[in-house]
């Protein structure tokens, strides 16, 4: 992937500040900026006039008066959430209670399926339990406006309630965090599914948007090329996997190390349940076995 021509490389955008980023759209960043959320949340404001807000963001009230600062004398008609990560879906609430908008899309947080990932507490990435949505979106849904139209677009893998949102009228995709310019996206057991991730990559890149509005970083242009390249991305590192439990690892710390050997500490959480999610995926392929249960810490093979 070419990256300097499908994407902002040098994305900043002050915390706080409405920018104008088409005819549409407004972006409004949050200041959660981190390892996990790259410099923040991006909430973006669709329409004129009677307007919808696409993640909030997280419970910061600072970021709340951002975006009402923002949209001042018009109408919040609806609040749409991707998922219900933290960084994403809190502030809901305070903003549905600051305009009486409706809250819609991705359906309250759940986890795919039983897993255990042992000590692993990724605050960013943990479920946001108190969103509660007065419409869940299916894939297909619309809700619109003057001039606007946003239809749910089912993508789980990222997390099991994912939602990506099409502007029509720019054939443009709000992609949350299924894909991001700035990083591959994180994909961790037990509310992410590789499985799912990979199926949901494959259903964008058959899409004929021109432009994507990620949850974090810059807009991203080429997206039908970009994602192309993600695919043989986790292709790659799938291989990598296989190729470790080849050599003979057996444990997902000891593939971390091998497989990111350069991993900043404060990351090897995310690589950890990165590397679960693969081996499910690979386990249910046919292509490694497992002695015992899933486990963050079960012991891994090569078939």
């Amino acid at each position: 992937m070419d990256e300097k021509l499908t994407f902002e490389t040098n994305f900043d955008a002050p915390a706080g500040a409405a920018v104008t980023v088409s005819p549409l759209v407004r972006r409004v960043v949050a200041a959660n900026r981190g390892p996990m959320t790259f410099t923040g949340t991006c909430s973006y404001i669709v329409g004129t006039g009677r307007v919808a807000v696409i993640d909030p963001g997280p419970d910061d009230a600072a970021h709340v008066e951002a975006l009402l600062r923002a949209i001042d004398g018009e109408t919040l008609t609806h609040i749409l959430v991707t998922h219900t990560h933290r960084d994403h879906s809190p502030a809901a609430g305070a903003l549905a209670e600051a305009t009486g908008a409706a809250i819609v899309g991705c359906a309250p947080h759940r986890a795919a399926r039983e897993l255990d990932t042992g000590e692993i507490n990724l605050l960013e990435g943990s479920g946001d339990h108190t969103y509660s949505p007065q419409m869940q979106m299916q894939d297909g849904d619309a809700v619109s406006g003057p001039g606007w139209t946003l239809e749910a677009v089912a993508t789980p893998g990222h997390t099991a309630n994912h939602l990506a949102f099409a502007l029509r009228e720019e054939k443009a995709l709000f992609s949350g965090d299924h894909v991001m310019a700035w990083s591959t996206s994180f994909v961790g057991p037990p509310d992410g599914s590789m499985a799912d991730y990979m199926a949901s990559l494959e259903k964008v890149r058959q899409r004929d948007d021109v432009l994507y509005w990620p949850g974090h970083g810059g807009a991203l242009r080429e997206p039908t090329r970009f994602v192309r390249g993600l695919i043989n991305h986790r292709r790659q590192r799938e291989t990598m996997i296989l190729n470790r439990l080849a050599e003979g690892d057996r444990d997902i710390a000891t593939i971390v190390r091998n497989v990111y050997p350069s991993l900043a500490p404060n990351l090897t959480g995310a690589a950890s349940l990165n590397v679960f999610a693969h081996l499910e995926d690979l386990v249910h392929r046919g292509l490694a076995g497992i002695d015992g249960p899933f486990s963050i810490e079960a012991h891994f093979r090569k078939l």
